[in-house]
């Protein structure tokens, strides 16, 4: 098994835990996200497993609970991350051409974390992410030129919340992407 897929199944197994840790009564709970519950981060999650999965001649099914559908969101790209010839295969993103499974890499094995965050938030649970992965994703988010961050407050992150200087790594890159640490 490769990096990347290591990287993935590490990140789906923290993000699964807290979606099967969430009460009934919790689903409704507003998250970090303007206006997304704890079932719409899931659900976006969710959605974002199912964009990786046409170009690869593969599709979702719609699934009635927020875990079931993450599990069988999660089975897809492990299928696909175990295949060969589906990681290789090139296609074209919003930020380039590249191989699916640097594709998963970098848009939905990232927001695992970060989404683990606001469903932990969202519900009462730990917290803390990975060090291993802030760190990885503060280094990726600094070097994001200041133009294209720009673009991405406006439709992904929102903006940035003043975090000290000297605060834990994890508060700066969760304030640096539009979060109240």
């Amino acid at each position: 098994m490769g990096e990347i897929a290591e990287r993935y199944r590490r990140r789906a197994d923290a993000f699964e835990r807290k979606v099967a840790a969430v009460r009934a009564d919790q689903w409704a709970n507003q998250s970090p996200c303007a206006g997304w519950t704890a079932r719409d981060v899931v659900e976006h999650v969710v959605s974002l497993h199912a964009t990786m999965l046409p170009p690869v001649a593969r599709k979702l099914e719609p699934a009635d609970h927020p875990l079931t559908a993450f599990q069988e969101a999660r089975a897809a790209i492990e299928d696909v991350l175990d295949d060969p010839i589906a990681a290789l295969t090139e296609t074209d993103t919003p930020t380039g051409r590249m191989t699916t499974e640097q594709h998963i890499d970098s848009v939905v094995s990232d927001d695992l974390v970060v989404h683990g965050w606001d469903l932990a938030r969202a519900t009462g649970q730990d917290e803390l992410m990975d060090p291993v992965d802030i760190e990885r994703l503060w280094a990726i988010a600094v070097a994001i030129p200041p133009e294209l961050m720009e673009k991405y407050r406006e439709s992904v992150y929102g903006a940035e919340v003043p975090v000290a200087a000297d605060a834990p790594l994890q508060d700066r890159l969760l304030g640096l992407l539009g979060r109240e640490p």
